[in-house]
């Protein structure tokens, strides 16, 4: 695994406004960076990266089962009480899933170690999907790159393919998308998303979330008032949880994408589950709630090195970095009331000044390609840099 330097294509930022992509710059700073790239083997993709994303998905799975079957876990995850029987009818129905994305902390050497589960409403899909696959075959055009150079970036294809199957288990429905206004990385997101199931023959519209209305009979609607059957949003389930339109999700009669059993799956509170189901796995972390009574005597130990997590953080926001059981990072944000679990401390690598975060794709149960991200931080936050990557041996 390379970091290595590149000279940034000159019409970049006019190709980027070509297609769509708004969001390369964030208050000024750049988000897609394209000032350098990383280079992987295909040994490193396939070993180290593809099959443990593959059985850390199915380890998650079982966490899943176990946990939508037992009010003492559900509770535990803090879904509200009015929701269980849901999020269990979600699983047990076997609600299908379009995609999430893994965080790994990966540096090309060893095992690959698991962060957490973006499962519910990962964005960067637009970037993984099309943009970095567009600079590399801009880069391999130009000779700047070797022609055999590859990427693992089956994502695009998979989504649109997987689109078809989703709608064949909806015959005749529109597929609605979603998301909050005033979110530009959001609206390129769900966009993008949008284009890949009309190319996959879907009937699709658009409505805010802020937008959806609610018939006498608690089902939701769009903006021209047609009914909702089938809606991807992206708006976290545990926001939706809080939500006064919550009383009325089990009238609604909508298929959800991503479904409500992704509420388990995209909270931190698998993170501990996965250590005593999975103790000691290589790609996982040591990780236990914080109130475990085992955790005084582990900070005493090997967990003199550790990070606080909220069940319900995004984006790298309210999580803390102790060390030697000091306090040395602390990110704002507005998580925390829900509650914690602490994770064994292992520090992201670092080329340069930069730390750098792999996200690993899955389409349905398929690994579909990588993402990295890089922050000048120990915590990739929403301000982080979007760096393609190649696969050359």
């Amino acid at each position: 695994m390379l970091r290595l330097s590149s000279t940034p294509r000159k019409n970049w930022k006019h190709l980027a406004a070509e297609y769509g992509f708004g969001f390369h710059s964030m208050y000024e700073e750049p988000y897609w960076d394209e000032t350098a790239y990383y280079q992987f083997t295909l040994k490193q993709i396939e070993q180290d990266l593809e099959q443990p994303t593959q059985e850390i998905h199915e380890m998650c799975l079982e966490v899943v089962d176990m946990v939508v079957k037992d009010e003492f876990w559900l509770k535990r995850f803090q879904i509200p009480e009015a929701m269980w029987q849901e999020v269990q009818n979600s699983w047990m129905r076997k609600e299908p899933s379009l995609y999430s994305r893994i965080d790994l902390a990966y540096d090309g050497n060893g095992p690959a170690k698991f962060y957490e589960n973006n499962a519910d409403t990962p964005t960067s899909l637009f970037e993984t999907g099309f943009w970095q696959w567009f600079w590399l075959e801009d880069q391999v055009k130009s000779g700047k790159l070797r022609r055999d150079s590859d990427q693992f970036n089956l994502l695009q294809e998979l989504m649109m393919a997987r689109f078809q199957e989703l709608s064949r288990l909806q015959p005749g429905q529109t597929l609605h998308f979603s998301c909050c206004k005033d979110t530009e990385e959001d609206r390129g997101t769900v966009q993008y998303m949008q284009d890949c199931a009309i190319e996959a023959g879907l009937d699709t519209k658009f409505v805010h979330i802020e937008d959806i209305g609610l018939t006498q009979d608690g089902e939701f609607t769009d903006s021209e008032d047609n009914l909702i059957r089938w809606m991807f949003k992206l708006y976290p389930w545990e926001f939706m949880f809080q939500e006064e339109y919550a009383k009325h999700l089990h009238t609604a009669k909508v298929n959800w994408l991503e479904p409500m059993w992704k509420s388990i799956l995209s909270n931190k509170a698998l993170l501990p589950l996965l250590w005593q189901k999975f103790p000691n796995h290589p790609n996982l972390l040591a990780s236990y709630f914080s109130d475990d009574p085992k955790l005084q005597s582990l900070k005493n130990a090997e967990l003199k090195d550790h990070v606080i997590k909220p069940l319900f953080s995004r984006e790298g926001a309210n999580i803390q970095v102790v060390r030697d059981n000091k306090l040395v990072l602390d990110t704002e944000g507005p998580y925390g009331e829900e509650g914690h679990i602490i994770q064994a401390f292992h520090p992201l690598p670092k080329f340069g000044d930069n730390y750098t975060l792999v996200g690993s794709w899955l389409i349905n149960d398929e690994p579909a390609g990588i993402s990295i991200r890089e922050d000048r931080s120990l915590v990739t936050q929403d301000m982080s840099r979007y760096l393609p990557h190649i696969i050359l041996d």
